[in-house]
């Protein structure tokens, strides 16, 4: 994940001052010494850390800081308030026209992700802010691109205009500006071309369409995988054709996110949108704020309680809930369980997302969750619907066609009961108002697996008694 590596030698490196008894010259100097190799280390351009290290230094060197009794959270608000300055100081927001049509011209380098981004703010505005939509194809140098934004434009529910590859992509952006006026849109996205490298043809190219279209907004796409290049591309577009806003693409890979942190201070574009993903709904607006949060490892749970809202279905939950008031858990409700966390998408994401769950997010396998989920379903699937809502009845012949059907093991079909009955279990004790189950109830059933290891340990235990009583004997 992006800043993950930044994020982990940040933290240590606060840590390492949060004992202090006060910030002195000698301890701040070693902090950030630290915090400066980090800052280098995510690819951050030199005169951005040069100037971040010095902020921070002046700042904690106050002598409202000296005094402090916990310097290591002082430092912690001025790193934050430091990183948040480098992202910006507020939200960037599209520029909407209060009548008539907006237009977005989306443009950058081949590669950078510019037809799917496209797509993906095409959804958002359609989706979230309830404008009608039109995606133009004028990336006519790449035929795969208009039958790309044909497919993704079918996904979302979105027009797709487009004159085919042998119209220019000019005449494409005048005809689908005068089809929007026709058809009542509110905005048009324009999907142009892109090449290998910045050449006088395209931005020639750009230049004519933003005089036909004049766009209220021209967003650059940019790879997050590139890092300085981020900001030698976005100063080049910028000085051509004026843009007023990034979209950073790929901030689910290995990215160390360095250009992110220097692009705005640097060519003073703001970022307005992080994708994060393959899927039309992997895209966050960018929040400075949020974003400084979570290189700090402070999570960012307005982000998780918005996509939250949007992914997961309310009235499966609402049902899920009252289940579980009345003390019913079968494995038609784990099923619909494991639909939601799906629509969420990655585990590791969500947990970056929690407070304090940062460190536990980096041992978390998706690809393991994900096959674990998906042998899981596949158990389930293997059931008779009698089956799914009465798991009492799953005897020795019923689990071994389960494991045939599902072509996994008996021991699988086992593990998953004993996790059903572990959850009715305590379903049915905050019914009866017993309240949460003891520590040793909890112990024995995560040794044995739900509510038969429970059980099983009770048994073990009385066995060891017994025994030590015919010892006593």
């Amino acid at each position: 994940m992006a800043f993950e590596s930044l994020s982990e030698r940040l933290n240590k490196a606060i840590k390492n001052i949060s004992g202090q008894g006060k910030l002195t010259e000698k301890n701040m100097n070693d902090m950030l010494k630290e915090v400066r190799m980090s800052l280098l280390e995510a690819d951050v351009n030199y005169g951005v850390v040069k100037e971040f290290v010095e902020n921070v230094k002046q700042k904690a060197l106050g002598q409202e800081v000296l005094d402090s009794l916990n310097p290591g959270q002082m430092v912690v608000k001025i790193v934050h308030d430091e990183l948040q300055a480098l992202l910006g100081e507020s939200d960037a927001k599209l520029h909407f026209k209060k009548q008539g049509i907006t237009n977005i011209m989306m443009v950058g380098l081949q590669g950078t992700g510019k037809t799917t981004a496209s797509a993906k703010i095409a959804r958002f505005a359609k989706d979230k802010l309830k404008k009608r939509v039109l995606l133009a194809a004028c990336d006519v140098i790449r035929p795969a691109a208009i039958e790309q934004l044909q497919t993704l434009g079918k996904s979302i529910d979105v027009e797709v205009f487009s004159l085919g590859a042998q119209t220019d992509a000019v005449t494409t952006a005048k005809k689908a500006l005068e089809y929007a006026k026709e058809h009542q849109k509110d905005l048009v996205i324009y999907d142009t071309a892109g090449r290998l490298h910045i050449d006088e043809q395209l931005m020639d190219e750009l230049k004519e369409m933003k005089e036909i279209v004049q766009p209220d907004d021209i967003l650059l796409t940019v790879d997050a995988m590139t890092g300085q290049d981020i900001v030698t591309v976005a100063r080049e577009f910028n000085e051509q054709l004026a843009i007023t806003g990034l979209v950073v693409t790929k901030m689910d890979g290995d990215a160390r996110g360095g250009g992110l942190l220097s692009v705005r201070s640097i060519t003073d574009v703001p970022v307005m949108f992080v994708s994060n993903g393959e899927k039309v709904d992997d895209l966050e607006e960018f929040h400075p704020d949020r974003m400084a949060d979570r290189i700090l490892g402070m999570g960012d749970i307005m982000t998780f309680v918005e996509q939250a809202q949007e992914k997961i279905d309310m009235e499966v939950q609402k049902r899920a809930v009252q289940r579980m008031n009345e003390g019913i858990f079968t494995f038609n409700d784990l099923l619909d369980q494991f639909g939601q966390v799906k629509k969420m998408g990655s585990m590791q994401k969500m947990l970056n997302m929690i407070p304090g769950m940062g460190k536990i997010s980096g041992k978390i396998d998706d690809e393991q969750v994900n096959g674990s989920v998906k042998k899981s379903e596949a158990i389930i699937q293997s059931m008779t619907p009698y089956e799914r809502e009465h798991p009492s009845c799953l005897k020795a012949s019923r689990k071994s066609r389960i494991a045939k059907g599902a072509g996994v093991k008996v021991m699988d079909v086992n593990r998953l009961i004993s996790q059903v009955e572990q959850m009715q279990t305590l379903m049915k004790m905050m019914k009866s108002g017993s309240g949460v189950p003891n520590m040793n109830m909890l112990q024995g059933m995560q040794k044995g697996g739900g509510a038969y290891g429970a059980s099983k340990h009770a048994g073990s235990k009385k066995k060891k008694k017994s025994k030590s009583k015919k010892n006593k004997k």
